[in-house]
């Protein structure tokens, strides 16, 4: 039997208020998907240094960054614009250290939402800060009233997003209001909406399974092609897995799986 590799996601975090406390957590979505895809989640709170990052990815083979809010553009070089919602402090300082260190060790990645565009980030591309402005003639991509809200794609055939869809229209799960400008080098855009706004990245680079969604295939609107998506992500886990010499410890692993 084909042992099932470890996923690590990224968790979310919130302070604590009045009447809660601190408390980390990840939508049922991200993990359920990676289950019903062959992996075992293995969940990663904001981490605060690099000796931890690299303790952490030691012991798992392949990483989801999930959706959330939005990464504060002043970490960039760019000015807060009044419409971003940064996510917490914490964990944007841990997700760019996961993220740096991912990308150092070519280990496979998929970044959904913000995930997708902290990977663009990271690599040296950009984005814009909010689509209403800088794109006035896109089509609604968020709507505060509908957590599912739709809007079809364009996807280019020769490309990981165009073999699990296929040809024809497609609607995907949306809801963002930053995306993607200059795409980083090393990657290409593999699906658009059809105002132009990118939807999907992958890497063309033959050492690194990188992709990125900027719709959600996570989310309860869901369809069963979505989900292929996490299939072709765990299979790329497995495939590298395969190609490279057992860590230590990977036999024991084996012998209690």
């Amino acid at each position: 039997m084909t042992r099932k590799p470890l996923i690590g996601l990224n968790a979310d975090f919130r302070a604590a208020a009045r009447s809660t406390p601190a408390f980390a957590y990840i939508a049922a979505g991200y993990y359920e998907a990676i289950i019903k895809a062959g992996g075992i989640p293995v969940l990663v709170p904001p981490q605060a240094d690099e000796e931890s990052v690299a303790r952490v990815l030691d012991a798992v083979e392949g990483f989801l960054f999930i959706g959330g809010g939005d990464l504060d553009p002043r970490n960039d070089g760019f000015m807060l614009h009044p419409s971003v919602r940064p996510m917490s402090a914490g964990r944007e300082d841990s997700d760019r250290m996961l993220m740096a260190e991912i990308a150092e060790r070519r280990m496979p990645v998929f970044g959904i939402g913000v995930g997708m565009q902290l990977i663009n980030v990271q690599q040296g591309g950009n984005l814009f800060l909010h689509i209403k402005e800088d794109l006035p003639e896109a089509v609604p991509h968020f709507d505060g009233q509908d957590v599912n809200h739709r809007h079809t794609l364009n996807v280019e055939s020769d490309s990981l997003i165009g073999r699990v869809y296929g040809d024809g229209e497609i609607r995907v799960t949306s809801r963002h209001h930053m995306a993607i400008d200059e795409v980083a080098p090393g990657f290409r855009v593999t699906a658009r909406c059809p105002d132009g706004v990118i939807e999907a990245i992958e890497s063309e680079m033959i050492d690194w399974f990188a992709l990125g969604t900027q719709f959600h295939p996570e989310s309860e609107a869901a369809s069963a092609l979505d989900i292929r998506i996490f299939e072709e992500f765990v299979d790329a886990v497995r495939e590298r897995n395969q190609e490279a010499p057992a860590k230590e410890g990977d036999e024991a692993y084996r012998l209690v799986a």
